[in-house]
């Protein structure tokens, strides 16, 4: 319970002070003085024992009109939150090259894990997989549960669709997850380290529809500006590791980045990947509104009514009761 007006409370300190006056008050009553009051006692009948309770009622009876002005309420509080999310897909290049060892342990590896933090930030958002080599496929559809998602990364492996850097076809079907979103943002994260060299749409061309509809496309380049140890077979079928010249089109993720309201960004190694993925999750902040609510349910009528009882019982003791005992 809470006062609206609690300087009224206040005036309590007169409680009391009337209290004293009662006291002070009684004890100049006239007196009757006699030589002797021995062997006289006076028996102390109902009507002594009970003079004090109409003052004390009707000192009861402002005190609570004291706290029934002070407007005691019971104060209700109540919060609304409102969560705007937004609709990511995540575009993930998949190729062999994505194996070379310019990142720790690779480039796939660090991607997926980067990529799994950057999930588990995104609360409120609905989040889609799409990875591509020389095809693209659906990883995850558009989901809000993180843990799915987190899962769906840890899976992807390269090697499981033909070779090759389909950067138009990845883009075209991040795309069409996002094409009958409801969300009023829409963002694609491309990920690759190649050049576009196989696939059947243009990404200028996906880029122009991510416009239309109003997707917003962030571009990454990954891989070390001069040379990698990229993954080859010998001639027994083993796994091994050559230095190869670095390829990425930066001119084609930036136009891509550009044409949509997007940005490119260049990741060298693992530790600035790190910090993309966290300047993106800057960039791209879900809308919450949290509205507070605050009700008052007024108490006072009730104080009024104890007062009031009050004052009757003080009545009905001071004029009926009193006066009908003997002194």
């Amino acid at each position: 319970m809470e006062f609206l007006n609690l300087n009224i409370l206040y005036l309590l300190v007169i409680i009391p002070l009337l209290v004293v006056y009662y006291i002070l008050a009684g004890r100049k009553r006239a007196s009757l003085v006699v030589s002797t009051v021995g062997g006289v006692k006076a028996p102390r009948t109902l009507r002594y024992w009970l003079r004090h309770v109409p003052f004390v009622l009707r000192l009861v009876a402002l005190t609570v009109v004291i706290i029934a002005l002070a407007r005691p309420v019971v104060v209700n509080h109540q919060e609304e939150t409102t969560t705007e999310g937004i609709d990511i897909v995540l575009a993930m290049d998949i190729s062999g090259s994505m194996l070379a060892r310019d990142f720790t342990p690779d480039r796939l590896s660090a991607a997926k894990q980067l990529a799994t933090e950057f999930v588990a930030e995104r609360t409120g958002d609905r989040i889609s997989v799409v990875a591509f080599a020389g095809e693209a496929f659906t990883q995850c559809p558009l989901t809000s549960d993180q843990a799915t998602v987190g899962t769906m990364l840890s899976r992807l492996r390269s090697g499981v669709v033909e070779d090759g850097t389909a950067i138009g076809n990845g883009l075209a079907t991040a795309i069409n997850r996002l094409r009958e979103s409801g969300a009023k943002s829409k963002v694609v994260i491309l990920l690759t380290d190649g050049v576009n060299n196989r696939g059947q749409i243009s990404p200028i061309m996906a880029a122009d529809i991510a416009k239309d509809l109003g997707i917003k496309v962030y571009t990454i380049g990954v891989g070390n500006r001069d040379k990698a140890p990229m993954p080859a077979y010998d001639p027994f079928g083993n796994i091994t590791y050559v230095m190869a010249d670095v390829e990425i089109d930066e001119e084609l993720l930036r136009d891509i980045a550009s044409k949509t309201s997007g940005e490119y960004f260049r990741a060298s190694d693992n530790e600035a990947l790190k910090a993309i993925y966290e300047q993106i999750n800057e960039m791209e902040k879900s809308k919450v509104e949290v509205t507070h609510y605050t009700s008052y349910e007024e108490l006072y009528m009730g104080w009024l009514v104890i007062a009031l009882l009050l004052l009757a019982a003080e009545f009905v003791v001071a004029r009926v009761i009193l006066n009908r005992l003997p002194m």
